[in-house]
């Protein structure tokens, strides 16, 4: 009965299975295959350090944990870990078990700092501050039923604008990265993000097995992206904003919105039926936008944070 950790075997279908069941079980709204999670494992950047761990009793995997470093944020050191244990499984010493695990890690690989997601829930926010982490910012998951809910009209671009999808970028797709980089540097959140390295957002994003091309929309002016809005899909009905934004030349035109709204359309079309995405709760202009596609608050999850020594 005793609890083990370990890292997972990226050639084992049973730990990507297992990894995987476990997340969709404690983490419904997100989105994970074990072709993606393989491909997490063997393609992300060296100096993210990027492992993933799993709690097992008997033979069973009950727990499991994403560990590595944000190498792409200004400040050097942040370090994240990302528990979860089986909703029946809980109360076996798995969580801990991962955490301390998890933190010797990255202590090992130079984070002086850990970042954390708990579900905002007494118990799990309870664990958290047990193990010394403490609270910061939060975040909204949203679900959208694409099956049975109505979806905005569709509505015509502005002048000098056209819409366009990822695909239609697959020979070149440096000229997303540019306006994926800008996005991202003004999203908030706890730890910034500098995307500065093209093959490296090649292998983790762009060539990552949830992203849809076909389903992401992009809204091109004067010959360049001006907004866009990445679809990621399971292949399993289920579809997800990876991320929407507008570069900062062309923001208060509903750029953003027009490209989700088609982006939505198609994924309905294609036979999807449910959407999520995830907001901070201070990004009240996509929560905004969010709101007027008719996506509710599924959950929320509180960054914590604790100081490594």
């Amino acid at each position: 009965m005793t609890v083990i950790v370990r890292e997972i075997r990226p050639d084992a279908p049973a730990d990507l299975d297992g990894f995987t069941a476990v997340r969709h079980s404690a983490l419904p709204f997100y989105l994970i295959t074990a072709d993606s999670l393989a491909h997490d494992l063997t393609r992300s950047h060296p100096d993210a350090h990027y492992r993933a761990l799993v709690a097992e009793q008997d033979g069973e995997i009950i727990g499991t944990a994403e560990v590595g470093l944000a190498y792409d944020a200004p400040e050097p050191g942040q370090g994240y870990a990302h528990v979860y244990v089986h909703p029946d499984r809980t109360g076996r010493g798995a969580g801990t078990l991962l955490v301390r695990t998890a933190e010797e890690y990255l202590a090992g690989v130079g984070a002086t700092r850990s970042y954390t997601w708990v579900l905002d829930e007494p118990g799990n926010r309870a664990f958290a501050e047990r193990h010394g982490y403490r609270a910061g910012r939060s975040a909204h998951f949203l679900r959208l039923d694409l099956a049975h809910g109505t979806l905005p009209p569709l509505q015509d671009p502005p002048p000098g604008v056209e819409l366009r999808t990822g695909a239609d970028f697959a020979d070149d797709p440096r000229p997303l990265f540019a306006l994926d980089a800008e996005a991202t540097e003004d999203e908030p959140g706890d730890v910034g993000a500098e995307l500065a390295d093209y093959e490296a957002w090649l292998e983790e994003i762009w060539r990552h097995p949830l992203n849809d091309l076909e389903l992401t929309v992009v809204a091109v002016a004067d010959g360049r992206p001006a907004a866009f809005s990445a679809a990621r899909t399971d292949g399993a009905g289920r579809y997800g904003s990876a991320m929407t934004g507008t570069a900062r030349a062309h923001r208060g035109r509903g750029l953003a919105k027009l490209a989700k709204n088609h982006s939505l359309h198609r994924a309905r079309a294609a036979g999807y039926s449910e959407a999520f995405t995830g907001n901070d709760t201070g990004n009240g202009p996509m929560l905004a936008i969010n709101k007027w596609f008719g996506y509710d608050v599924c959950a929320t999850e509180v960054r914590y944070v604790r100081e490594l020594g």
